[in-house]
């Protein structure tokens, strides 16, 4: 998704709210929906959008209102789905799954795994994730050009893989299939026609998990294995049924491959655009921290939630009735000019950052504390090794309205003085990463 800088005169010119087309996936591809959310923030913040075959949802675009939405679900349920892509339809995950659940179904799945995902709990995984980025970024050594789209695919595989207990020859293709679950209509993902793409990524993601829920009943699992734990995880006085843990695997396989690897390429992105910043940086690294959080807020990976209106309400003036579609745009509200003075300025110092990269309220994103790490320890590794990048080649996005992601993006890295030994000894002293 191109993150242009609109201003009078300038995109946003002459948009037209009532022909724009936000489920389009082509349009966060090479669109340009940024400019269409500054005229929708600015006019119709709470903008309903009826499609051809007569379905509707209701687009929320200020940063208040889209925490209200995904915060009360009291007012705004998850239960009958929460992506764009099966709307006007029931979600069979609805109550089985953490993200499609409301409180207090949710909470008692998701409290325990609070305890094994959170920050203290993954503190001994770091050694382990910083072999992964050297693996990442040992091709910088050989001087050519690196795709830091295409490499960063795969790099939440070699650690949430890792943490669920999946073979690493399944990794490749599972962090396909995530990507075909989520780009059904890209045509580097598409693997047959109309919506056969998703449901095909569907149906082997939940036989693929299902097989491996079976496996540890069988056989037992280790003791830092997820999807054992899951299996083991009594949520409300009982013990998940087989669907339940097959839907929460597939969902949190889902939620570390669409956002990790977006975040990766859009902060490169933007730190290429802006080399100010990467300046700032490279002279105090002690802002990579900082850099992390305003690259989540800048990429916005997870572009949207949706939720289901359960009651008549008025919301900014307008009358949404119980069963409505609702549709908050996360990548709208971290622009939202009353919450983030300067928002299309990229500021590794900017403070306060309460961005909603990973959601807001109950549904907070589990994983956020792993993808936290990850970043972290990728670009103080960075950081310290690179003192340029340029561009080797366009950038191409993502068909998705639901992911702002980048596929491609070819560049070349100018390494510091010193840093092409220090990596190359770091690869051969890291060895395999140990499954």
């Amino acid at each position: 998704m191109r993150i242009s800088t609109p201003h009078p005169g300038g995109p946003g010119t002459g948009i037209d709210l009532d022909t724009v087309d936000l489920f389009d996936p082509e349009l966060y591809a090479v669109g340009d929906p940024h400019a269409i959310w500054t005229v929708m923030r600015e006019r119709a913040p709470v903008h309903r959008q009826t499609l051809p075959d007569g379905r509707s949802f209701w687009s929320v675009t200020k940063y208040h209102d889209v925490n209200d939405v995904l915060r009360d679900h009291t007012r705004f349920t998850s239960n009958r789905g929460t992506l764009l892509s099966i709307l006007g339809g029931t979600d069979p995950a609805g109550g089985k799954m953490m993200a499609a659940s409301d409180p207090p179904v949710h909470t008692a799945m998701r409290e325990p795994l609070n305890k094994v995902l959170s920050h203290r709990a993954l503190k001994s995984r770091q050694p382990q994730i910083r072999r992964v980025v050297h693996r990442l970024l040992a091709p910088l050594l050989d001087g050519g050009t690196w795709d830091v789209a295409a490499a960063g695919a795969g790099f939440p595989m070699a650690f949430t893989g890792t943490l669920m207990g999946l073979p690493e020859a399944d990794w490749p293709r599972l962090t396909r299939l995530t990507t075909m679950a989520v780009a059904p209509e890209d045509h580097d993902f598409r693997e047959s026609a109309g919506d056969s793409t998703l449901t095909a990524a569907h149906h082997e993601l939940f036989a693929y998990f299902s097989g491996q829920v079976k496996r540890r009943v069988r056989h037992g699992f280790a003791e830092d294995d997820l999807i054992g734990f899951l299996t083991e995880l009594e949520a409300g006085g009982r013990r998940l049924r087989h669907d339940e843990i097959v839907y929460n695997c597939y969902s949190l396989l889902l939620g570390a491959n669409v956002t990790t690897p977006h975040a990766i390429a859009a902060t490169v992105l933007a730190l290429m655009e802006h080399p100010q910043e990467y300046r700032r940086l490279l002279a105090d690294p002690s802002l990579t921290t900082g850099a992390v959080e305003e690259g989540l807020r800048w990429a916005s990976p997870a572009n949207h939630f949706m939720r289901y209106v359960t009651q008549d309400i008025t919301l900014r003036g307008q009358e949404l009735k119980a069963g409505d579609a609702v549709v908050a745009w996360l990548g709208s509200a971290n622009r939202d000019e009353e919450v983030f003075p300067d928002p299309f300025r990229f500021d590794v110092t900017r403070s306060p950052n309460r961005h909603v990269a990973f959601g807001f309220g109950p549904h907070y994103c589990i994983g956020a504390p792993l993808a936290r790490i990850a970043l972290r320890l990728l670009f103080e590794e960075i950081v310290a090794l690179v003192e340029a990048f340029a561009p080797a080649g366009p950038v191409e996005h993502l068909t998705s309205n639901f992911v702002a992601g980048i596929k491609r993006m070819p560049l070349t890295a100018t390494l510091r003085e010193g840093a092409a030994r220090t990596l190359a000894e770091a690869v051969a002293a890291d060895g395999p990463v140990p499954a």
